[in-house]
């Protein structure tokens, strides 16, 4: 008896006719044995080993859920039009530029994060800005819900997944579609760098800003997007854009203005800006995928939006303390409760399970 094995369907066209079925056409996934030929009607059905289309699939080291969302994200409209919109625009953006001979402001302030750089270097990143800071991070305001509505986590929690490779997935897929779009422009910026005379430290000041600007927003929709009533989405993602404006500003300010432009220690503030409001962000969503709250436990969702809340205060507070040059250690202070906040009480692996609460059978 031959063995069987999961192996994938193709179909080829049979001399006495095909219906219209291309040669080749992949139809789903049965149980056979590989190498049998199953004549079916006029059809002959031809079966191929799995090995040869994992070749062109998505590496195994992937994490499951990126690859989940990965395989759907592709398909999406909110990628494939933005992608193809992003380089028609680019192309009339760099031809209003050299044709209006706009030359960017030279400035001792260029530095990654620094949306007023990025407002008037042009309407080259001002496309780039649209679509990979504003339009595809907002894709983000819709992934959990497809989890949450459907009760899909409750399933993925049965896994070997837990909350923060969930939301990590998601973030990974969303952002690194931002990544990819704006990667797809950079010979747009060497033709910027080579004909139109822009310094390379400006453009790659302003790559910084939409790099960390995309990931900050992309997880603060995606934290959003754990709430069911689309007004509290809305709601809740105006609450993150203002803390993550003032938060932010406080502490590059500060910097800034201490060392008089943009050096290592301004970039390692605003490196550590993006870690921790996108850290705040992903809480927020992981936080909404708790399957039980214990009866002396606070709201989580309600203690990471009151972090979102009074964090500006704290990081304003030590960036004053410290006159401009602390504020990263605010920034690394709310990754950090972020990442602590929600932790669920569990016992020490130490501590016996209890006895079981049967009751004793009864006397014969």
């Amino acid at each position: 008896m031959l063995p069987f094995f999961p192996s994938l369907i193709a179909l080829e066209k049979n001399p006495r006719g095909a219906r219209g079925i291309q040669y080749g056409e992949r139809i789903g996934a049965f149980f056979f044995a590989n190498g049998l030929v199953l004549p079916t009607g006029i059809y002959g059905v031809r079966l191929v080993a799995l090995e040869t289309f994992w070749k062109n699939d998505l590496p195994e080291g992937f994490d499951p859920m990126t690859a989940k969302e990965l395989r759907q994200s592709l398909r999406r409209g909110s990628f494939v039009y933005p992608f193809l919109a992003i380089q028609f625009f680019a192309v009339l953006a760099m031809m209003a530029e050299f044709q209006n001979g706009h030359a960017s402001e030279s400035t001792q302030y260029t530095g990654a994060l620094n949306f007023w750089l990025l407002g008037t270097s042009g309407p080259f990143w001002m496309v780039v800005s649209g679509i990979c800071l504003l339009i595809m991070p907002m894709g983000g305001i819709m992934l959990m819900g497809q989890e949450l509505e459907e009760g899909n986590h409750e399933l993925l929690l049965l896994t070997k997944l837990d909350r923060w490779k969930v939301v990590g997935g998601k973030f990974l897929t969303l952002w690194g579609l931002c990544a990819l779009t704006f990667i797809s422009l950079l010979p747009y910026v060497v033709v910027r760098y080579m004909v139109g005379g822009i310094e390379w430290w400006h453009e790659a000041a302003c790559a910084g800003t939409i790099l960390g600007g995309s990931a900050m927003i992309s997880a603060g929709a995606i934290g959003a997007s754990a709430f069911k009533r689309t007004g509290m989405r809305l709601a809740v993602l105006a609450l993150f854009l203002l803390s993550m404006l003032a938060g932010c500003a406080a502490p590059l300010l500060g910097i800034g203005a201490q060392t008089g432009g943009c050096g290592w220690f301004y970039h390692l503030t605003a490196l550590t800006a993006v870690v921790g409001y996108t850290m705040a962000g992903l809480a927020l969503a992981r936080s909404r995928l708790r399957l039980a709250v214990l009866a002396y436990e606070v709201n989580p969702s309600g203690m990471i939006l009151g972090l979102l809340v009074f964090a500006p205060f704290v990081i304003g507070l030590a960036t004053a303390v410290t006159l401009g040059w602390g504020g990263a250690l605010g920034l690394i202070g709310l990754a950090l409760i972020a990442w602590r906040m929600d932790v669920t009480p569990r016992a020490p692996k130490w501590v016996p399970p209890p006895p079981p609460n049967v009751p004793p059978a009864l006397p014969q």
